[in-house]
């Protein structure tokens, strides 16, 4: 079980929170729906979405890691 307030929980929430905005970008109708609005608090879940997109292989290789220490390390 991971702690939210922890570092490390922080690190796991962001790299969820990027992974399903990027996912949820490419449905157009979620797209239209959820990431359409560029400022203020939805903003943020669209930011997330360009950061999961434009470095794909970036947020893949944090996850694999992140999956690694959880299961092997921790």
């Amino acid at each position: 079980m991971t702690n939210a307030y922890s570092f490390e929980g922080i690190l796991i929430l962001s790299l969820l929170v990027i992974c399903t905005c990027a996912y949820m970008r490419r449905i157009p109708r979620l797209r239209q729906w959820f990431l359409s609005e560029r400022k203020g608090f939805l903003g943020v879940f669209y930011k997330a979405s360009v950061i999961g997109t434009r470095l794909h292989i970036m947020v893949a290789l944090a996850c694999s890691l992140m999956a690694f220490y959880i299961m092997i390390l921790k």
